[in-house]
């Protein structure tokens, strides 16, 4: 049971670095555009000021 113990502990320790290290890379600014697809998902990577612009004039 000892040996089931420690092979859960190391991997909890692993994914707990695994954690801490990808949540590190996404506060980089630089990179966070490359790694994340929330800006494509908001849309606001895309220009759409125009469209919504020229929908008020009418």
């Amino acid at each position: 049971m000892k040996k089931v113990e420690r092979v859960l502990f190391k991997l909890l320790i692993i994914q707990l670095f695994c954690l801490l290290f990808s949540q590190a890379l996404l506060r980089v600014e630089a990179i966070s555009p490359y790694i994340s697809k929330i800006p494509q998902y908001e849309g606001v990577t895309k220009e759409n000021i125009t469209k919504i612009v020229e929908t008020f004039d009418q």
